[in-house]
């Protein structure tokens, strides 16, 4: 079901009007067959894997908190007959035993459930490339594809699966005793197609609790889902078409239009996933449910590492916390910057193994993105680009102590606007998912001088109208404008929920006339599935 479909709206219905209506101690039961319906009507078949994925999670993360339990409980016997030194010394003998059969637990279901993610997802890329190499030495030979379809979500249930598991590892806290509490924190529908990536002790909060009916939060939640619906409708899709005019037709549109269709796409992708996110959010504050925020108002980032740490944010927490940090103090990386310190420097020993971390964590995050090779390379550009900035900041820090222009509003827009254009540039290899001609189309931006074709009417012939761009116009006029008010006065919602309740009313009916007449609808109109699900 999609999310701006008839048929997701009654759902959503139906299951928001059942969880207050049914006794309160039914609720989270309810959402867990809601969860499933959900994914089944999806699929019936991913069923296997999202429960494959459960039941190995949950039984070892029993079996970790069991060995945890026997490692207190051997710690703790014989204590009173023991000397100081025999205690200290059998704890840690104890907790080093515990530790390695907690890790052969943890790995072993870590093995277990990104295989399979690799397996669904990757097969068919790693076939590619060996049928790319037979090719290249002269070989007939060809592997088959197989055909395997990819579960809805798997990336996203994956990973808070594997979260919840790493963090009960590390001690955050004990183990869920209970399958189908687990099973609805990994299927929870609303996320479970595009996130945000939750993680257990904080979504458990209020995933578990009993939640009582209360207007100005079920309005409140309606607003979310209602703004999530303006970005989709009235500027994601109605751009989509001269996005994908421009996209497609690398031939036609070089030099300018690159330029144009990187910043439309931009803006597509940021109205989709973000007006996704509101949805999510948005039905599960009706719920009483609190789901971790993912965006901060990512273009008004000024450096790409501000800018990662406001898009997508529990996807960029999640490589961070299990990703960068365990592999940039692994013992092998710690020896590595010993050795590295001794023999090539100070200086370089400290940077190697946080670069080699930081290379290693944007590889899986482009391959998280996709099986293919324009997302390895946008994710190895990522990571390039943060280092090479990391090894600039000592020209930075000169130029600054030499033109004091840092914090000064042009400066400021300045650098918003160059992280920006580079982050679209990147981007660019999402748009052509080509690799050589990505770069090919990013050269003609700075070869082919047809800038003056932008004004001699060809953007009207890209599938958009003069009244699509007016929508379009009122559309980031409303985007902005909104990011503003929130600045200077706080959340939208949370002052209509202030004021009187004419006033909430009014707002909410004139955001539903704003979709239901500036949404791209027509004749043969179909909703567009959100970028993200793909994932």
């Amino acid at each position: 079901m999609l999310f701006t479909s008839y048929a997701f709206v009654a759902f959503v219905a139906v299951v928001a009007v059942l969880y207050y209506v049914l006794p309160k101690k039914a609720q989270w039961p309810l959402l867990l067959l809601a969860s499933y319906v959900f994914y089944f009507i999806a699929g019936p078949s991913f069923l296997i894997y999202i429960t494959a994925t459960v039941v190995s999670t949950w039984y070892a993360g029993l079996r970790i908190g069991r060995i945890g339990a026997a490692h207190a409980a051997d710690a703790e016997a014989g204590k009173a007959t023991r000397s100081k030194e025999d205690r200290k010394a059998v704890k840690a003998k104890a907790k080093a035993k515990a530790k390695a059969k907690q890790r052969a637990w943890l790995v072993a279901c870590l093995l277990f459930n990104f295989g399979i993610l690799a397996v669904v997802k990757y097969s068919n890329f790693a076939i590619f490339n060996v049928n790319s190499l037979l090719a290249a030495f002269g070989s007939p030979d060809k592997l088959s594809f197989l055909t395997i379809a990819l579960p809805m979500g798997i990336s996203f249930y994956t990973f808070k699966t594997m979260s919840y598991l790493i963090d009960l590892y590390r001690g955050k806290f004990p183990a869920e005793r209970n399958v189908f509490r687990l099973a609805l924190f990994t299927s929870f529908f609303p996320q479970l197609v595009q996130g945000p990536i939750s993680r257990f002790d904080d979504l458990s909060k209020s995933l578990f609790e009993e939640h009582r009916f209360d207007r100005r939060v079920v309005l409140s939640g309606l607003q979310r889902i209602l703004w999530g619906f303006f970005k989709k409708l009235v500027i994601a899709d109605r751009i989509l078409a001269g996005v994908t005019t421009l996209i497609k037709n690398p031939d036609q549109y070089t030099g300018a239009f690159v330029l144009v269709g990187m910043l439309f796409y931009a803006l597509q992708l940021y109205a989709d996933f973000t007006g996704g996110i509101d949805i999510t959010i948005g039905i599960s504050e009706m719920l009483g449910i609190k789901v971790a925020e993912n965006f901060n108002a990512p273009f008004l980032s000024r450096n790409i590492t501000d800018y990662w740490r406001r898009w997508h944010i529990t996807m960029g927490t999640w490589f961070r916390d299990y990703i960068f940090y365990p592999m940039s103090v692994a013992q092998p990386m710690l020896r590595l910057s010993r050795w590295c310190r001794e023999k090539l420097g100070e200086g370089f020993g400290k940077r190697v193994t946080v670069y080699m971390a930081t290379i290693v964590t944007w590889f899986a995050t482009g391959i998280w993105h996709g099986s293919s090779w324009n997302f390895i390379a946008w994710g190895l550009a990522n990571g390039f680009v943060i280092i090479l900035s990391h090894e600039c900041e000592p020209l930075y820090k000169r130029f600054h102590a030499r033109f004091h222009w840092k914090g000064k509003p042009a400066y400021t827009a300045f650098e918003v606007v160059r992280t920006v254009l580079l982050m679209s540039s990147i981007r660019l290899f999402d748009c052509y998912r080509d690799v050589p001609l990505t770069f090919r189309m990013f050269g003609t931006m700075f070869t082919t001088f047809n800038y003056g074709r932008l004004f001699d009417g060809t953007l009207l012939k890209i599938g958009l109208s003069g009244a699509d761009y007016a929508v379009l116009g009122v559309g980031l006029a409303v985007l902005i404008g909104s990011r503003v008010v929130k600045d200077r006065t706080g959340d939208f919602r949370e002052r209509l929920a202030a004021g009187p309740a004419w006033v909430r009313t009014a707002a909410t009916f004139a955001l539903i006339l704003a979709i239901l007449v500036l949404g791209a609808y027509g004749i043969g109109y179909d909703a567009k599935q959100f970028i993200y699900n793909q994932f």
